[in-house]
């Protein structure tokens, strides 16, 4: 995943920790208010804090984000124990100039055509506001941090968790 700077500390964390799960889980909203998850690599997170995917335009999540822009993704990082969830907005559209500044053989088996698929798009997802855990970085920091924990009631050294609101 490619990853720019962050002008805000908060929203830096959360790119670092995005950019190692790598892997999103997309919720959107059916016309029936069920919520739906599936996966997608994420490819970017630019300056602005925008998180960048390409998507099938002929997929359901598009009709579903046409209807309802606000969207959900989670990411978890197993081997650290961190976690994020991001509430957001959509948008999908097709940039060719930035198709080809995404791109990486890693897509082509989704899309075998390449820069020139007819169902190959954007989906732009603006952070509003997201939350993140970050545990400790070694497996014996979390195993110490949990028995503190469990002998002292405090949760401090469990890990890192911050609320982030990028436009406030």
């Amino acid at each position: 995943m490619k990853k720019q700077p962050q002008a805000d500390p908060n929203m830096q964390k959360l790119a670092d920790l995005i950019a190692e799960a790598g892997i999103a889980m997309l919720a959107t909203t059916e016309p029936d208010g069920t919520l739906r998850s599936r996966p997608l690599a994420t490819l970017e997170m630019d300056s602005e804090g925008k998180l960048w995917f390409f998507t099938a335009m002929s997929s359901g999540k598009v009709s579903e984000i046409d209807q309802h822009r606000k969207v959900n993704l989670s990411y978890v990082n197993l081997d650290k124990q961190d976690y994020v969830s991001v509430s957001g907005h959509a948008r999908l559209f097709r940039d060719p100039e930035k198709m080809r500044e995404l791109w990486t053989p890693w897509v082509e088996p989704w899309f075998p055509e390449g820069l020139d698929d007819p169902d190959l798009g954007l989906l732009e997802v603006t952070v509003d506001d997201a939350e993140y855990w970050d545990a400790p970085a070694s497996k014996t920091q979390r195993l110490f941090g949990l028995a503190k924990a469990l002998t002292s009631g405090k949760a401090d050294r469990l890990g890192e968790h911050a609320k982030v609101h990028p436009r406030q």
